[in-house]
């Protein structure tokens, strides 16, 4: 069968959580014996045409002319291309910028698989009529696409409720990792001496909540914050936060370097608020990170009982000034992450869940 997989700006990935996706996705369905192709913005900067047995097609994206909304023209692009080729399933990751295409292109013929991530018309960022209109894709997306994806149990209630449509769960995954505490030296810091934030800086990531707990906890050791700092909320958030330990590192997109970094952090925050089985939680579980969770359906749905969670700035505080106390329990939830992603989140039980999909749309 000919696969292709849509929505991202390509593989390797160089950018994200649904790029880091589609590349373990697209090479495991290589090796199972499916033909796949990823398709990539032509800013990529990997210039074969071949990755890991994998078709690379690169498409035009003008996202340094006229920004995000680049991506609507880029992914009308794609999709008109893969029509065209008539793939046997094409995989959408993401409706925002492509429920308009869903609209203008023929594709009553065509299997469309769409992963619905989260609920993007949350977005702190978003003006009201902006949000609006991202309701409107999410509505579109829900009921031109043959199958819908969700990748949280959260995500599945929700279409179900909102747009009475079924939707097949399948998360993203993460596998085991070695750290190296070596690579900490490059960071100037030392084994459980600094905590940790990776993502990327939008509102709805609660940084701010984070760091302004963390500051009233008058906790003496550094904390690391990695993402994206060019962005206009990354230089408010380094102009407001100018004090001497909090240290934003920038972009860092090295996973060795990542990994280390989560696995001996005395403790990884993880903000993200607006739904789906984050790609970076999962990772810190797969490192065996201590963590500390806002407090939502979508992070409890992944963690359980293997974090400790905050709904604000002084809860934050208050879990800061009790860690003592708190990591009495630290390796039990370590373990447990741990077996969750060896038991629900390795890339080899997504892989066959995506290919139980694939054999059922075949049918």
């Amino acid at each position: 069968m000919k696969i292709a997989i849509l929505g991202t700006r390509g593989i390797p990935n160089n950018y994200g959580g649904f790029e880091q996706c589609a590349e373990n996705l697209s090479v495991s369905l290589v090796e199972n014996g499916y033909d796949v192709t990823v398709y990539s913005t032509d800013s990529h900067p990997y210039q074969s045409k071949i990755f890991k047995g994998v078709n690379i097609i690169k498409k035009y994206c003008p996202e340094n002319n006229i920004g995000s909304a680049a991506h609507f023209i880029y992914d009308f692009i794609c999709l008109k291309d893969a029509l065209k080729k008539e793939f046997d399933v094409i995989f959408e990751f993401g409706y925002q910028s492509v429920a308009i295409s869903f609209v203008l292109l023929p594709i009553k013929k065509s299997v469309i698989v769409t992963n619905m991530d989260g609920l993007e018309w949350k977005r702190a960022k978003w003006s009201p009529y902006v949000k609006k209109l991202t309701k409107w894709f999410e509505k579109i997306a829900s009921k031109k696409s043959t199958f819908l994806i969700s990748d949280n149990k959260g995500i599945q209630d929700y279409i179900k409720q909102k747009y009475n449509k079924e939707s097949v769960m399948i998360p993203y995954g993460a596998d085991k990792v070695n750290p190296t505490k070596e690579l900490l030296t490059k960071y100037n810091v030392k084994i459980e001496e600094y905590f940790l934030l990776i993502a990327r800086l939008e509102p709805e990531n609660n940084i701010e909540m984070i760091l302004d707990g963390f500051l009233i906890s008058e906790s003496p050791i550094s904390f690391l914050v990695v993402g994206n700092t060019e962005t206009s909320y990354g230089k408010y958030l380094q102009d407001k936060y100018i004090q001497g330990n909090i240290v934003f590192l920038g972009s860092v997109f090295n996973k060795e370097h990542l990994d280390s970094l989560r696995k001996f952090a005395k403790v990884y925050f993880h903000g993200h608020s607006v739904g789906g089985t984050n790609p970076a939680l999962l990772e810190a579980m797969a490192a065996q990170a201590f963590i500390f969770a806002h407090n939502n359906v979508f992070n409890r749905d992944v963690l359980e009982d293997n974090a400790f969670y905050f709904n604000n700035s002084n809860e934050v505080q208050q879990l800061l000034n009790c860690l003592k106390d708190i990591e009495k329990s630290k390796k039990e939830k370590i373990s447990n992450n741990s077996i969750k992603i060896d038991n629900d989140y390795s890339h080899q039980n997504i892989t066959n869940q995506y290919i139980d999909l694939i054999e059922k749309i075949s049918r």
